[in-house]
């Protein structure tokens, strides 16, 4: 780099053997002779100052140790989209046709190699080329006008992350070539975005997802620009300190996926401005400090209006340590899809399967929890195990077996908001299930089974007691021993008085009698 540079240069991205900064300042630096450069380094801890030297500020950081002087000829500006495109996908000239008159012999026969020819080929016709990745390769420009639409017009899905970028400016001359552009990671580029509307609005026009994480936009600047995504349905804002300071108006309305983790500023009060875009179905909002959340328009029992279309919900790394915010996951109308790892309310020496179900039954309509399935035996245990645990105190409340008398109190029904539903459901638990009830435990008690055999009708019903934490293999090997059947060839299923007609199979094998809810009366079905 020349020692002869000129102020514009400030505000360019730099790369210093890997690490990248911004240029703060282009002068002299008394005493010292020679034109040196104020970068600002994006990891702070690898710089000496604030941009200050022997009381005189050249420059101003935003960290105390995140300024440094560097020589020109020790940065590296980077290069045009094409150079590093033709870096990367381009071998050098001459090449291709050496290689493809290689021939190599298989035994006696001369066999021409075209795997890596034909490679050579697609590579080297950068016209031919839909995805590409240029992460990490010094891009700060778009490069000549025009060059990118006459050589690969066709690409439609981008990585630049970490590179040189330094303005939206330069991404739009860059988009603004390939009309096909459908997915576009700006990932760790220090952007500046601009301050009024974006000239060329139809530059996105195809553009599907955008990743902008770390890249430091605002949320005033995320609106601003999105008038240019007419039809983006993935947008991903990680880690850029966003504040979400007003609601989105006539933009991001094609939306889907919102990945807003890692923004330590977020709180419930903002979530309420983007609750009505209305086809947000996945919301990603881990390590965000999320603590609470309540949906002010829906009473106990009650759906609320806001995220009308979310079903997937991403909230791990949080502070959530409140039942309450699973009654308020309750109340959204079509969530589904749950995932709420790492949280004061999961974690310590909480049992991890009993927090599970406590999920499960706090939240009718969910589907899958951490991304583990829930199954309908899963589900009906859950509900069975929270409907005994909490039996007690909704006696004390005021609930009644009668439905005449149920009326349990506001406390109660604001603390478990499902409970009078399940007891319609299940009925309501009985004075003898509640007796050694112990909450938040999952205790080893005798169960009376009448056990009988509907394809044997010549076998009589038997009844046996067995300990509800017995394993279906260890019941299986119990029930080869007494019938002298093979276990492999064994099946079982049970039915509830409780449930008349209906018959739920026992299929896991490692699963205990306890986790299907298997009850004292029930009758277990054995076929072979």
């Amino acid at each position: 780099m020349s020692d002869t540079l000129t102020l514009d240069v400030i505000g360019r991205r730099v790369d210093v053997n890997g690490q990248h900064a911004t240029v703060r300042f282009s002068g002299i630096v008394p005493p010292t002779a020679g034109l040196w450069l104020g970068v600002e380094w994006d990891n702070p801890e690898r710089g000496k100052h604030d941009g200050s030297h022997e009381g005189t500020v050249y420059f101003k950081c935003r960290h105390p140790t995140g300024g440094s002087f560097i020589r020109p000829n020790k940065v590296n500006f980077g290069v045009d989209f094409l150079t590093a495109l033709k870096k990367r996908y381009v071998l050098e000239d001459g090449l291709e046709e050496v290689r493809e008159e290689k021939i190599t012999t298989i035994g006696n026969k001369p066999v021409e190699t075209i795997g890596f020819d034909s490679v050579v080929k697609q590579q080297s016709q950068l016209s031919k080329l839909q995805e590409i990745s240029l992460r990490s390769c010094a891009v700060n420009s778009a490069g000549e006008k025009g060059g990118i639409a006459e050589i690969c017009p066709n690409i439609r899905k981008v990585d630049l992350s970490r590179n040189l970028l330094s303005s939206w400016d330069e991404v739009i001359h860059i988009a603004d070539q390939l009309k096909q552009l459908d997915v576009l990671n700006l990932s760790e580029n220090k952007l500046q975005f601009p301050s009024s509307s974006p000239t060329l609005m139809g530059t996105f026009s195809a553009l599907k997802a955008l990743v902008l994480n770390r890249t430091g936009i605002t949320w005033a600047e995320v609106l601003l620009c999105a008038r240019g995504w007419p039809v983006l349905e993935e947008l991903y804002l990680e880690s850029d300190d966003i504040f979400i300071s007003e609601r989105p108006t006539d933009v991001l309305l094609m939306v889907k996926l919102l990945d807003l983790s890692g923004n330590q500023l977020i709180d419930e009060n903002q979530l309420f401005l983007i609750a009505y875009l209305p086809r947000l179905e996945q919301l990603i909002l881990s390590d965000t400090g999320l603590s609470s959340i309540h949906f002010p328009d829906a009473g106990i029992g009650c759906k609320t209006l806001m995220f009308p279309s979310l079903q997937y919900l991403v909230v791990n790394d949080n502070q959530i340590s409140q039942w309450s915010f699973m009654n308020e996951l309750d109340k959204l109308q079509r969530l589904h899809s749950l995932s709420c790892l790492r949280n004061p309310l999961t974690e310590g020496d909480k049992d991890a399967q009993t927090v599970r179900q406590l999920i499960i039954a706090k939240i009718g309509q969910l589907k899958t929890l951490n991304k583990c399935e829930i199954f309908p035996e899963e589900r009906r245990g859950a509900e069975l195990d929270y409907r005994k645990a909490f039996g007690n105190e909704w006696k004390k409340a005021g609930g009644h077996q009668n439905p005449d008398k149920n009326r349990p109190n506001e406390e109660f029904l604001a603390a478990h908001p499902r409970y009078q539903f399940l007891c319609l459901k299940y009925g309501a638990p009985e004075d003898g299930e509640l007796k050694t009830q112990q909450p938040f435990m999952l205790k080893n008690q005798l169960l009376k089974l009448n056990i009988k055999y509907p394809n044997q009708l010549d076998q009589k019903v038997i009844e046996k007691q067995l300990p509800d934490s017995m394993t279906i293999q260890k019941v299986k090997g119990l029930l080869s021993r007494l019938l002298k059947v093979p276990v492999s060839e064994l099946l079982l299923s049970y039915e509830s008085p409780r449930m008349p007609g209906r018959e739920i199979e026992l299929e896991n094998n490692q699963q205990s009698l306890q986790f299907y809810s298997v009850e004292n009366g029930d009758y277990l079905l054995v076929r072979w």
